[in-house]
């Protein structure tokens, strides 16, 4: 095997070896949907951050990155991220092709002070997981999907559902910030302090969104949960024109395990399928205790994205 830099005349082929990774899932997750093409490649050649492997003149298996920027994932280090279309690897031999391609793409970002990286692997590839998982890789969130068929659950006789205007989105702004300090405890450590929730804030409510709301007729109109959806995701599956997207949701404690939050998302998925989507995609942390159950509850997972810090130590030998 011999790994070489990543460059334009491999698009061709790299593109046929991602394909050919995505269609192993989908024989896997029925769900997914038939996809023919992927997003342009031509930045990975571009930013000289991706290599190819290569045996008897054949592509293996290639591994490219968006380029870095800086305070990746809300730390103090420079990072990059290696999308669903940004690598593959041909089934025979997959975790020695993934492990060599990382140690040579690896060398690349480190030189150039990339020292989190993050690679989306597909759930059920366990070759491919095995190789990041041995150099020192973690997971740290998932896709998954449904088919917009309902999903069977009474609703309480107390609450109603509806789609809210955008001129309602404020009505959940607490929903929100009890999700935004939910993420800062542990184990998700994903901490936001006033400053950086209100931009956070002022962009999610500008976003177009759609959001749907359980309210509870006790309390008039005041939601007690809420699910957001938009039209793409975070990988090109999401974009697949009958598929939408939840891009975030919360209930109040005191009504979850009454049943209102999986009525609700009955609710969205009946609304949805009536407006002729019929894909429903969700991406949540997986080390969010409350999201990994109820999405996986519900949903098929079908990416997992693992993530590496360096020891920024290291950078002494890089001097840029």
């Amino acid at each position: 095997m011999i790994i070489v830099d990543f460059e334009k005349k491999h698009i061709d082929e790299a593109r046929a070896v991602a394909l050919s990774n995505y269609n192993e899932e989908r024989r896997l997750v029925k769900e997914l949907p038939e996809i023919n093409d992927l997003p342009d490649m031509t930045m990975f050649a571009e930013n000289g951050l991706g290599v190819a492997a290569f045996e008897n003149g054949k592509m293996t298996g290639f591994l490219c990155c968006f380029s870095p920027w800086d305070n990746a994932f809300g730390t103090a280090a420079r990072g990059t991220f290696s999308p669903l279309h940004a690598h593959g690897a041909a089934a025979e031999n997959r975790v020695r092709v993934y492990r060599s391609m990382y140690k040579a793409a690896a060398e690349k970002w480190v030189k150039a002070h990339i020292t989190y990286h993050a690679v989306s692997l597909y759930a059920h590839d366990e070759k491919a997981l095995q190789a990041f998982f041995l150099y020192g890789f973690g997971v740290r969130c998932s896709d998954a999907i449904r088919h917009t068929e309902g999903v069977a659950c009474g609703a309480p006789d107390n609450i109603s559902f509806r789609r809210i205007s955008a001129g309602e989105a404020p009505s959940v702004r607490e929903m929100r910030r009890m999700l935004s300090e939910h993420l800062g405890d542990s184990p998700c450590f994903m901490y936001s302090d006033e400053s950086e929730f209100r931009s956070w804030l002022e962009n999610a409510e500008k976003r177009g969104s759609v959001i749907y709301t359980a309210q509870a007729v006790a309390t008039g109109s005041s939601p007690v949960a809420f699910i957001e959806v938009t039209d793409s995701g975070e990988n090109f599956v999401t974009d697949t024109a009958c598929m939408k997207n939840i891009c975030g949701a919360f209930c109040l404690p005191e009504y979850r395990g009454t049943g209102v939050f999986v009525a609700l998302l009955g609710f969205v998925l009946n609304s949805l399928r009536n407006e002729g989507a019929e894909l429903l995609g969700v991406d949540y942390e997986s080390f969010n205790p409350n999201a990994l159950g109820a999405w996986e509850k519900y949903f098929t997972p079908y990416t997992r994205s693992v993530v590496r810090r360096i020891d920024e130590g290291v950078l002494r030998k890089y001097p840029l």
